[in-house]
């Protein structure tokens, strides 16, 4: 198996004259456009003219010493979900097809363009990012690396596996080579289910970090940005870059001493024997090397099941973005994700209020019961990526759905960061083990999850 291409080992190459930025990005390319491969499915739009353009600027740039950034030059996908100057934001739906262009660049991709990145295109994604699945009826839906059909593009679109949503695309993308890391969105999991489902490296960071200006929104309270990639590293300088921080070098924390809690409730109910193996075996490790391994229960999990059986901070927020849509075009939706927005339509004002308290409350309880810890760590999710022609029913999906988004959810519910890295052997089903930090705490919980990364490579 190749050796995924990191950002640092491209960045190294890059400044050592050992490739160019055109050589990368035409490598992108021409993954994307390969007859056999999943570019048709994972992006709705590709930048092919202007990322070359781009990279040929930025290696002239580099050459005489002005390149606007140490990453300028690195290919990046971009989810369907930012804003674009000049470009419609339709995220990943037809019914937005005839909606004005945007005037101005999302604040993310702005930063991104000013670091010279180079966006390689926009990738595929849920519609309006409500599902944890990654099934799109209107474009298709990129496949799961693994357990892919050989026929690649032209197989039937009910083969093959999920990708995890809501950020399909730019998981797929990322895992296929077609970018060296991607912007998605996480919502309740939206950049670490698909990371799990496609065996990468996937981000939510602090929410108020990193601006969602210029972001369709989902649920502007829960909203939050965030890169997919192939190394901790990888998510820790894209992150940087979105949040308008400095570059900084991951140091992974000593193992020995570490104090994870590992919950035993909700998180670990329902797991498949692939993924309660995986997560044994990464905690057997860890625990062998000196990891304090902690385990107990956090009743504040079934408060946030219980304050949501009214209706869902999501689904109220989606609601009132939708609903003049919904007016006008309901038959034009996936009907799947139209039933979770209207869901939110029957929230009265006295449901939200009391959510919204309960969250706070919730909140300040869970911050004093997890301060004796380093993180919290548990599966992403406790399934394998299903198969598509699986999900076919709505029983199915909406099944497969809950229990993908239901232990990624936690940390945007609870305003913290968190990320989702590999955990499986190479030829078994992707797994991803997540850590959930602190509010406020994403450069602490990079150097654990740096540490923590080395171990479930081995």
């Amino acid at each position: 198996m190749q050796t995924p291409m990191t950002i640092a080992r491209a960045q190294h190459a890059l400044d050592s004259g050992q490739t160019t930025s055109r050589q990368l990005v035409d490598t992108c390319l021409d993954r994307i456009a390969a007859p056999d491969g999943e570019g048709s499915r994972v992006f709705v739009r590709v930048y092919a003219d202007a990322a070359r353009a781009s990279a040929d600027a930025m290696d002239g740039l580099r050459r005489v010493g002005r390149a606007p950034g140490p990453l300028a030059g690195i290919p990046i996908s971009i989810k369907d979900l930012f804003d674009v100057a000049g470009e419609t934001t339709a995220a990943g739906s037809k019914i937005l097809a005839d909606a004005k262009p945007a005037t101005a660049h999302a604040t993310v991709i702005a930063r991104c363009l000013a670091a010279g990145l180079i966006p390689v295109g926009r990738t595929n994604m849920t519609e309006f990012a409500f599902s944890g699945i990654g099934i799109n009826p209107h474009f298709d839906t990129p496949k799961s690396p693994w357990g892919r059909p050989a026929g690649g593009a032209g197989e039937n679109e009910s083969s093959g596996h999920v990708p995890g949503g809501s950020s399909s695309g730019a998981a797929v993308s990322v895992a296929d080579g077609m970018a060296l890391a991607a912007l998605g969105t996480d919502t309740g999991g939206s950049c670490r289910i698909p990371a799990a489902f496609c065996g990468i490296v996937g981000y939510k960071p602090t929410a108020r970090r990193v601006p969602i200006t210029g972001v369709l929104p989902l649920s502007p309270s829960l909203d939050s940005v965030g890169p997919l990639a192939n190394s901790v590293a990888c998510c820790a300088a894209i992150d940087a870059i979105l949040a308008g921080e400095p570059l900084r070098t991951i140091k992974p924390l000593e193992l020995r001493g570490l104090r994870l809690a590992i919950p035993g409730n909700m998180v670990l109910d329902d797991m498949q024997p692939g993924v309660a193996e995986a997560f044994t075996r990464a905690l057997n490790r860890l625990s062998t090397l000196g990891v304090r391994i902690t385990h107990l229960n956090f009743p504040q999990f079934e408060r946030i099941a219980d304050a949501a059986k009214t209706g869902t901070l999501a689904a109220a927020e989606a609601f009132v973005w939708h609903r003049a849509h919904l007016a006008q075009h309901a038959d034009g939706y996936d009907q799947r994700v139209r039933t979770r927005i209207e869901r939110g339509g029957a929230m009265t004002a006295a449901d939200l209020l009391a959510l919204q308290n309960a969250r706070l409350s919730i909140t300040a309880d869970m911050n004093v019961a997890t301060a004796p810890f380093d993180a919290v760590a548990m599966p992403t999710t406790p399934i394998l990526p299903p198969t598509i022609a699986s999900l076919a029913a709505d029983a199915d999906f909406t099944r497969a759905n809950a229990l993908a988004l239901r232990n990624p959810a936690l940390a945007n519910f609870l305003d913290r960061c968190s990320i989702s890295l590999p955990m499986h052997r190479p030829a078994d089903a992707p797994a991803g083990f997540m850590l959930m930090g602190e509010t406020g705490g994403d450069h602490r919980l990079f150097a654990i999850a740096a540490a923590v990364e080395a171990i479930l490579k081995e």
